[in-house]
């Protein structure tokens, strides 16, 4: 590697692994349950303008901080404080999003199992393994527990060989297989009866829910989710990025491929939904609610996939390994949060690191399947629609209000001598500074 704390490779490796930070269950099973359930297009709309006018100056704000201070969330931040109270202010913010990506990646890890048990069911289902296919069907304390713990086992296994052979490699190897999985089944379902009826609820917003409180902080809370804002991973992906590289357009590419892949899987699975409903399985109530949100995909597709007949097995095998990659993508990053910070403040071997955190991650993802019904959606609420707006916030104010502009400025100048003249550097500075603390705290308080 590049240095002794690790460093991306590649300007290829660093798009791959944020973008598989950023491209997760957030974008494949959270995008598309939200859009169910907020109204379909207009959420959609606004997630794009949130996106880019929010989460993407948000993104940079991390990304700009983690280079400067080459270390752990915590100690970039504090290098930014000129007084005691201000380096206090820089730990809760940096501890904050370290706490916040290790309770996210503790709900994470029990969906990303659900995920891993429904790609094995199909497999056990074609060797003829009944009584194996059902128990992997069907939700229980047991099978939950034993793939929550073998996916979050799966994850230190790659954080622990560290960026480059870690982090880098496997997103490189990851991110394109994700992606092609995701293109072919999309290819597929809208050739079924149903999926234009789920393009037009995709595609053709409601516009007098647009300002409606809800959607706006699911939607910001869905654009914060999925860039991975507020944990500090983005900090941390941005202390292993080289000096030489342009943060200005590499943040650009981040937003825009994460954006892009959660558009493209709502047009896999909402009109999957559709394609379902018009095969007799219940999506709606009468009220015309969204059944069963959290579960959504493990109930409308598997239904999907039988009526397929024998390609069904093959398609489900192939769309539930998709999400296990995606979720795989997603948690080396928040686990790779807390581990630096441990690594460097504690001076602990990386091996030992990851297995000591991804230990107590374990233990909070098992407290939540003893007490699912009580934490699994407090805990989803709090850490995405709360926790990573607010403390994005918080990295905005300190960019924008802490950190010296002439000394921001030289930063980014560094990979990008002439940004000075341009229209980033003209807007950037003021949207993070005024903008985007003003218009997160305006959404909150419009939600009270």
């Amino acid at each position: 590697m590049s240095s002794v704390r690790g460093e991306f490779s590649s300007r290829f490796g660093f798009i791959m692994a944020a973008a598989g930070s950023a491209v997760g269950l957030g974008n494949i099973w959270g995008f598309p349950t939200q859009t169910a359930s907020n109204g379909g297009a207009a959420f959609v709309l606004m997630y794009l303008i949130l996106a880019f006018c929010l989460a993407y100056p948000a993104l940079m704000a991390e990304l700009v901080i983690g280079r400067h201070g080459q270390a752990n969330a915590v100690s970039s931040l504090q290098k930014l404080g000129n007084n005691p109270m201000q380096k206090k202010f820089a730990f809760f913010v940096g501890f904050g999003g370290i706490i916040c990506a290790g309770l996210i990646l503790s709900f994470y890890a029990i969906v990303a199992g659900w995920m891993l048990s429904a790609t094995f069911e199909p497999v056990a289902s074609t060797v003829g393994a009944t009584d194996a296919a059902q128990w992997l069907s069907e939700q229980s304390l047991l099978r939950d527990l034993s793939f929550t713990l073998a996916f979050v086992a799966l994850t230190i296994s790659i954080i622990s060989k560290g960026v480059e052979n870690g982090i880098e490699k496997w997103s490189k190897r990851l991110m394109p297989a994700l992606l092609l999985i995701l293109f072919s089944l999309i290819a597929y379902v809208l050739t079924q009866d149903g999926a234009t009826t789920g393009l037009k609820a995709y595609l053709v917003p409601d516009f007098s829910s647009l300002l409606d409180p809800a959607l706006l902080v699911s939607a910001l809370g869905q654009a914060f989710f999925s860039l991975s804002l507020g944990t500090s991973v983005m900090i941390i992906y941005g202390s292993y990025i080289s000096k030489q590289e342009n943060l200005v357009s590499l943040g650009a590419y981040v937003t825009l491929i994460d954006v892009f892949i959660a558009f493209v899987a709502g047009l896999l699975i909402i009109p999957a939904m559709y394609v379902a409903q018009a095969q007799g399985v219940e999506i709606f109530s009468s009220t015309g609610q969204l059944l069963s949100e959290d579960t959504l995909v493990f109930q409308v597709l598997p239904a999907l996939f039988e009526g397929m007949g024998g390609v069904g097995v093959f398609v489900g095998f192939a769309f539930f390994a998709l999400m296990s990659i995606a979720a795989l993508t997603s948690s080396i990053s928040m686990l790779e949060a807390p581990v630096s910070y441990a690594v460097e403040k504690f001076a602990l071997a990386r091996t030992q690191a990851t297995w000591i955190i991804g230990g107590i991650i374990a233990t909070v993802s098992v407290t939540i399947i003893l007490n699912f019904s009580t934490l699994f959606g407090l805990v989803v609420q709090l850490t995405t629609q709360f926790g990573q707006p607010l403390l994005g916030m918080l990295c905005c104010i300190f960019v924008g209000w802490i950190w010296h502009r002439q000394k921001l400025l030289k930063e980014i100048q560094t990979g990008h001598p002439e940004v000075a003249s341009s229209l980033f550097w003209r807007i950037w500075p003021w949207y993070i500074k005024f903008v985007c603390p003003l218009a997160i705290a305006l959404v909150f308080i419009n939600s009270l």
